[in-house]
């Protein structure tokens, strides 16, 4: 570990680390520090990592039970575990929006392992941001009514990745996604199990309804939210290059991939982590 670096991208959220290989450095002793780093920071990146799709697996299982294959996007040839996000002017992004990864299910990813294979000359960022620090740094009397209240989230915009047709054929196959994810109900605020933190757990993607309010008064309470969510202090922009892998605490942040960087081409690979097998062990 003499080489392992760590370098604070901003004071609220993320790090870079160097001087480790993930494809070769997979002791014990590396794994349970890239957690901890985790943990602290809710999301890392590591440069210059050159993996084999066998490589992406196996960091992916030190963390927890990998994801079943999705069942609307394309997959690495050979390695149904690994998400293909392979967007270009014929198949453009399609999660333009702040979000934590599907919380319309009622136990959402523990986190998401993204490696970059191909990068456009410019744009294509990525955002996080700490609903950890978001939460501390709301009104008191914001945080009290929140304390108790509990939240609807639904598939939103992602009823659309069933099909890009209003058709009948269309909406049996919403159907079939409304039966197999259906709706979710979570607390507002929650406590992470491991840092014991609490955090703010909304998202403008798939929350859409505060339970207890009129219609009126949750819209505008959700507003607020969203809107005091988004503040730069809480972010972190990362650059991708080549070769590049992030791994981030989906339980406790937001993301946005930024989709300005068409008529170019971005390809990334994806690991989805189910659960966190050391949560698991406490």
């Amino acid at each position: 570990m003499t080489d392992y670096q760590i370098n604070n991208l901003t004071p609220t959220i993320g790090a870079e680390i160097s001087g480790i290989d993930l494809s070769k450095d997979l002791n014990s002793q590396n794994l349970d520090n890239i957690y901890k780093n985790l943990i602290e920071h809710k999301v890392i990146f590591f440069r210059n990592q050159n993996l084999k799709p066998e490589d992406h697996i196996a960091f992916a299982k030190s963390f927890g039970d990998i994801e079943p294959p999705h069942p609307i996007y394309p997959h690495v040839e050979n390695f149904p575990e690994i998400t293909l996000l392979e967007n270009d002017p014929s198949n453009p992004p399609d999660t333009d929006e702040w979000h934590t990864d599907v919380t319309f299910k009622t136990k959402p990813p523990f986190t998401s392992i993204l490696y970059s294979k191909e990068i456009p000359p410019s744009g294509g960022d990525t955002l996080w941001c700490s609903l950890t620090a978001i939460y501390d740094d709301l009104p008191e009397n914001i945080k009290s009514d929140l304390e108790t209240k509990r939240a609807v989230h639904d598939m939103g915009a992602f009823r659309n990745n069933f099909s890009s047709d209003d058709n009948e054929e269309y909406s049996k196959k919403l159907n079939v996604g409304f039966e197999k994810f259906g709706n979710a109900v979570h607390p507002i605020i929650k406590v992470h199990p491991i840092s014991k933190k609490k955090f703010l757990y909304i998202n403008p993607s798939f929350t859409r309804h505060i339970i207890g309010l009129d219609m009126t008064d949750s819209n505008n309470l959700l507003s607020y939210l969203f809107n005091f969510m988004t503040k730069p202090q809480y972010q972190v922009r990362f650059k991708w290059t080549p070769n590049t892998l992030a791994l981030w605490d989906n339980r406790c942040t937001m993301h946005y991939a930024i989709g300005d960087y068409l008529p170019h081409r971005r390809v990334m690979n994806r690991i989805t982590v189910l659960n966190d097998k050391r949560e698991i062990l406490q």
